[in-house]
């Protein structure tokens, strides 16, 4: 039985393509994820198909239909046709291998289907449904690995022998736990194992898609599963070794937790937002280039500074872009702040504590409440209780003082005007001169403002 969903994607505009198809003899296949999230019920994000169709038919028997084309992947066989301000993604049969140490894969065309499938990553992506002429017509599947049985089961298998399909294309290894992070689904044994075997050829992979990939692994829902599977296979060495790192060897004496469990834990209560969980992630990667024993314990000081400038320079290796790399690394810079408050806070420390976190103050006290992982609930709940008295803290004064928009009360034009200078650092320092008077004492006028800047002026 089709899915209403699916018999949904597979009529109007889709049956009108299909049949432009057949009319010069070719095929067209609705087919991988979009098979597979139609028949588990999910969200259906792209809609990809695949026909024996080469490239140049495609473009044309496109053109006479689409609104517009899209040519970027031609030179792999993928032609898109933009159609009432959606792009359908249309792939002829291929396949295509990664050879020695070659970073970009080999393509070649092919007449199969089955061929075609087979150089799918795993079986529940290697399914295909043949597009009906008639909206009437029930859609044909295809599924020469077995893909259907191993959806019902839960199971990550390869079509081929894994040590084949690794080896075509390395980024399936890490593919196999972003799948098991965003369905839930377990790997075969055949699969971890040839893991294990092979991790090092990740080391041919842009660092661009292996972050592409990480990111999709680190929002899903089953983001645990797919972190200690990392690490049990070795994968993680081959792209992010800080993450293994944190399995810190026990003491007998200094008793301390696992901060690889600690830190897996804390992930997996995050919302699943890119930042905030990458943040999860790299947030005690400090802590084994700064453990140190005394008599009180085992101790880590400083390693939100350390962690913050791994961090930096890790995420640098993986291609972030700058925006989130500097926002990962100042909450891992950050994330020990608020633990300060139980000593009490100012209201001038509180500004100051939303000043610095600025945009990513939510995260930042959401990071602080998740890294409680303590079995200890008197504890948990104390820490807890800070934070919503911090955040009390901060709602009020945002109440009282426009807190969002902590500034002083005149700007860098005003003291050049008044004071009859040019840019220069002075005049960032006479700024950091007012925000700093702004913050330790609240909101003030701008006569007071400018009466500082009469006070300065007689200094020099």
């Amino acid at each position: 039985m089709v899915p209403e969903r699916l018999r949904a994607v597979l009529s109007g505009d889709v049956i009108d393509l299909a049949r432009r198809f057949a009319d010069e003899g070719y095929d067209l296949f609705l087919v991988g994820g979009s098979v597979r999230d139609a028949l588990l019920g999910r969200d259906i994000a792209d809609l990809d198909f695949t026909t024996n169709a080469r490239p140049d038919d495609i473009e044309r028997i496109g053109a006479a239909w689409a609104d517009s084309t899209y040519l970027a992947g031609r030179d792999f066989g993928t032609v898109g046709l933009v159609k009432d301000g959606v792009t359908w993604e249309i792939t002829t049969f291929r396949s295509e291998v990664y050879r020695n140490q070659s970073r970009k894969p080999q393509v070649t065309f092919s007449d199969s289907l089955a061929e075609d499938l087979s150089r799918r990553d795993f079986t529940v992506n290697a399914m295909a449904m043949r597009v009906p002429l008639e909206a009437d017509d029930p859609p044909v599947m295809v599924d020469p690995y077995g893909g259907l049985a191993d959806l019902a089961q839960g199971t990550l298998k390869t079509p081929v022998e894994p040590e084949i399909s690794f080896g075509d294309d390395p980024l399936r290894m890490l593919r196999l736990f972003r799948f098991v992070s965003t369905l839930g689904f377990a790997p075969d044994a055949a699969a971890i194992d040839a893991v294990q075997r092979m991790g090092d050829r990740l080391q041919i992979v842009s660092a661009e898609r292996i972050r592409t990939e990480f990111d999709k692994l680190m929002t899903g829902d089953h983001v645990t599963a797919a972190l200690v599977g990392l690490v049990e296979t070795g994968l993680a060495e081959q792209f992010i070794p800080e993450l293994p790192a944190l399995a810190l060897e026990q003491d007998p004496i200094h008793h301390h937790k696992d901060v690889l469990a600690h830190t897996i834990a804390v992930v997996s209560k995050t919302s699943p937002r890119l930042r905030l969980r990458l943040a999860a992630l790299f947030h005690d990667i400090g802590k084994p280039a700064t453990r140190s024993f005394d008599r009180g314990g085992v101790t880590f000081h400083h390693h939100e500074v350390v962690g913050a400038r791994m961090t930096k320079a890790r995420m640098r290796d993986l291609r972030y872009p700058k925006e989130v790399v500097d926002g990962v690394s100042e909450l891992v810079f950050l994330h020990m702040r608020p633990h300060t408050y139980k000593m009490g806070w100012t209201d001038s420390a509180v500004r100051r504590y939303v000043r610095d976190a600025g945009p990513l103050l939510e995260d930042l006290n959401e990071l602080v409440r998740c890294d409680v992982t303590t079995r200890n609930a008197r504890r948990a709940r104390a820490i807890a209780n800070r934070i919503d008295e911090l955040e009390e803290r901060i709602e009020i004064l945002a109440e009282q003082e426009e807190l969002a928009a902590l500034r002083p009360p005149i700007d860098g034009n005003d003291v050049m005007r008044y004071l009859d200078i040019p840019p220069s650092r002075e005049v960032g320092e006479i700024m950091d001169m007012l925000l700093e008077r702004r913050i330790e004492d609240g909101p003030y006028s701008p006569e007071e403002a400018y009466a500082m800047l009469d006070e300065w002026r007689n200094r020099t």
